[in-house]
């Protein structure tokens, strides 16, 4: 075995899959796999310095081909659906080692040693064993990176095989397509085929997180970002992809902790990664001056278009994918959390990209509301974030990431509510879609406007505010709020044609009921009473 770079146990390749005759190129730094990449025509260099690559077939992730391997130990445990279908044990082991073999082969194999989860209560070794130079470096941006001492004594609790080239045969594989990724959470392995988006290399440990943490450590994994205050007060921003969680949390004012993934333990709240994963669909350096100068050699910019005859990023166009990404390891932000960790929130923003236009812009949610629309996780499907998804799409995710969470939705809310009760913090529904009517009406929230309403209940402004209420979904809303117009703070006030809204306002109510009811059986009548009223 030809090993160049640092390793701790080079025998445990060979135990993981790698023969004697694979040359593996180990444990390189950003600049160095960013130079593999370039000779091998793998990429080019923005003006800024970043490395710009193409993904090929699939911009997003393809949750449709994602499975989990069915045995003794997840048979009772995994809440099996269409995020969690099963497949057999045999049927994986006979496919990794057909992807081991397929990487075998390869001229060259990446193997990058990283952490998850920055409390060293529950960190965890993460080896990432990848046929391109740049999945490898995704991996590092986006993990915790060891340093020398951790490196020389490093062992790995999850290998991840990403073999984009490798394409499976339905027909004898058992997988959907050709692309595919599965978990088998008895040997700890993670199989990503025929799909070049790096995002399914982050989204698997996250899911493997949103089951471990739970069932062995009661903790509870959330799909949110998180950032602290001066003053140590933390706040949570729960989301979906596209919904605002990066932006929002990229807050001069405050220290990021990080962008996407965290656990909330008794202790406090931590981040799962080492880096960010941003959308960059309009990104301009007034609108987001904290993602904008984080691209910079290290980053990975990806799927997004130059300006004609330049290298400089056009991040308005969006021909190839709306889902334009940049990823960069924490470092290269300014005003960071260190280490990645915080105490019990203050305040928990769930944020909903509301397509129809009806939500207010920002309302504060008791209790019961909380875990009524928690368990929802009402949104909109941003363009891009999933194959097919070419416009804005109403769309509820249990927890904010059901297609991430291997439990009961329930269970996840049964952890929140328990916090909810130990640590008493404010709570919010941010809506950053639209406003005076639905998409392809109305226009999208200025983010100015929410940047303003989120500042004004961080800093304790709207703990003093007078409230109106929505008639139908019972939100209470801010009269006034610093820096906003009051007209927007009432989304009704914001339509020209009041009959239209009432019609949305009572579809999109029927909405939340028809999909609450397959919770009913298990939720209280208060949190049910929570819901909308028609």
């Amino acid at each position: 075995m030809n090993i160049s770079g640092k390793i701790a146990n080079a025998q445990s390749l060979v135990e993981q899959g790698l023969n004697d005759n694979t040359n593996i190129k180990a444990n390189l730094n950003a600049e160095d796999l960013v130079q593999i990449s370039l000779a091998k025509n793998l990429g080019v260099l923005s003006d800024n310095g970043a490395l710009c690559i193409l993904t090929g077939e699939f911009t997003g992730r393809s949750p449709d081909d994602k499975f989990t391997v069915k045995d003794q130990q997840t048979e009772r445990k995994v809440d099996w659906n269409k995020f969690n279908q099963e497949f057999g044990k045999s049927n994986f082991d006979l496919l990794w080692k057909k992807v081991c073999n397929y990487l075998n082969a390869k001229e060259e194999v990446y193997v990058q040693d990283n952490f998850a989860c920055a409390h060293e209560k529950f960190k965890i070794g993460v080896r990432t064993i990848a046929e391109i130079p740049w999945s490898a470096q995704f991996a590092s941006n986006m993990f915790i990176r060891p340093n020398d001492a951790e490196l020389q004594s490093f062992e790995a609790d999850w290998v991840i095989y990403c073999a984009p080239g490798f394409h499976a045969d339905a027909a004898i594989d058992h997988t959907r397509k050709h692309n595919f990724s599965i978990i088998d959470f008895s040997s700890r392995r993670i199989l990503i085929g025929g799909s070049a988006y790096t995002g399914e290399i982050k989204k698997s440990i996250f899911t493997i997180l949103n089951y471990e943490l739970p069932v062995y450590h009661n903790v509870l994994p959330m799909h949110c970002s998180a950032n602290v205050g001066k003053d140590g007060d933390t706040s949570i921003f729960f989301g979906l992809s596209g919904t605002g969680k990066t932006s929002l949390s990229a807050d001069p004012e405050r220290f990021l902790i990080g962008d996407d993934e965290h656990g909330w333990s008794d202790e406090g709240v931590f981040n799962f990664e080492g880096g960010c994963y941003a959308k960059c669909i309009d990104l301009t350096e007034d609108k987001e001056p904290d993602i904008y100068r984080a691209i910079k050699p290290g980053a990975i910019l990806e799927n997004i278009v130059f300006y004609p005859g330049t290298n400089k990023p056009n991040f308005a166009d969006k021909s190839i994918t709306e889902n334009t990404r940049v990823s960069y390891p924490l470092s290269h932000i300014n005003n960071i959390r260190v280490p990645s960790f915080g105490p019990a929130p203050k305040n928990i923003f769930f944020l909903t990209c509301d397509a129809y236009g009806i939500l207010p812009p920002i309302s504060k949610l008791d209790d019961a509301q909380a875990m009524y629309h928690f368990i929802s996780g009402y949104t909109a499907k941003v363009a891009g974030t999933e194959a097919g998804v070419t416009e804005p799409k109403a769309t509820f995710s249990a927890c904010f990431g059901a297609p991430f969470l291997p439990l009961h939705p329930t269970r996840y809310a049964e952890l929140l509510g328990e916090r909810i009760n130990r640590f008493q913090p404010n709570i919010w529904l941010l809506n950053t879609g639209w406003t005076g009517g639905p998409y392809g009406v109305g226009k999208r929230i200025n983010i100015s406007y929410t940047r303003a309403m989120l500042s004004a209940a961080v800093s304790g402004e709207l703990n003093h505010s007078e409230y109106d209420t929505d008639s139908i979904f019972g939100l209470k809303f801010p009269k006034g709020c610093s820096n906003v117009p009051d007209q927007l703070l009432n989304t009704r006030n914001t339509w020209t044609d009041q009959n239209l809204y009432n019609q949305k306002a009572i579809e999109l109510a029927k909405r939340f009921i028809a999909n609450f009811e397959k919770y009913s059986d298990k939720a209280s009548a208060k949190i049910i009473a929570a819901g909308p009223k028609i």
